[in-house]
């Protein structure tokens, strides 16, 4: 049965949270402070946050920025994910990750169709890993941020959840690196 095993030690990850808006600021931006304090609230360390507008070498710059920041392993973005002309955090996405989750926005997408129905469909949530961090795309309204949170990034950043997570194969995400540098 899946859940947390408390025999496990709880192991904190350093989180980085962006919001990527055209219109938001620090003062209305409720979905970044959903990831930021549901993270902190379960022991994780927010080690920045901020705001960016809904553009793909601005988005593109700030995602490599903390790939190559060995203190952030976690990027949680909120915003950006619909099918409008501004809406382009996935292409950021794809656009640096080495490898594609799948499943996240597979799995978003069916937590939120029993909320909102059909109407899920136009999330283009997603995720990813690169150079070992862990990135996260999630619709700007402070309820998907909510779901997504609760429903599986709470679970899958938690190394005491069984019988898998994200935590524990992080030791691993950046073998291929090494094996080249033995080459």
């Amino acid at each position: 049965m899946p859940g947390i095993d408390e025999s496990r030690p709880f192991i904190p990850v350093n989180i980085a949270v962006l919001t990527v808006s055209d219109s938001r600021t620090e003062e209305t931006d409720r979905s970044g402070r959903v990831l930021a304090s549901r993270a902190a609230a379960a022991g994780h360390a927010v080690v920045d946050k901020r705001i960016i507008p809904d553009d793909v070498p601005a988005l593109t710059a700030q995602l490599r920025a903390w790939i190559e920041d060995d203190g952030v392993d976690v990027v949680l973005t909120t915003g950006g994910t619909g099918l409008t002309g501004r809406d382009v955090t996935p292409e950021a996405f794809s656009a640096v990750w080495e490898k594609e989750i799948p499943g996240f926005g597979e799995l978003f997408r069916w937590q939120s169709y029993e909320k909102i129905g059909t109407s899920t469909i136009q999330s283009r949530a997603c995720a990813g890993v690169a150079r070992g961090t862990y990135l996260f795309a999630v619709p700007g309204s402070t309820g998907a941020c909510k779901d997504a949170w609760d429903g599986i990034l709470a679970f899958q950043l938690d190394f005491r959840y069984r019988p898998c997570n994200f935590v524990e194969i992080m030791p691993r995400l950046r073998e291929h690196e090494m094996s080249r540098e033995k080459a």
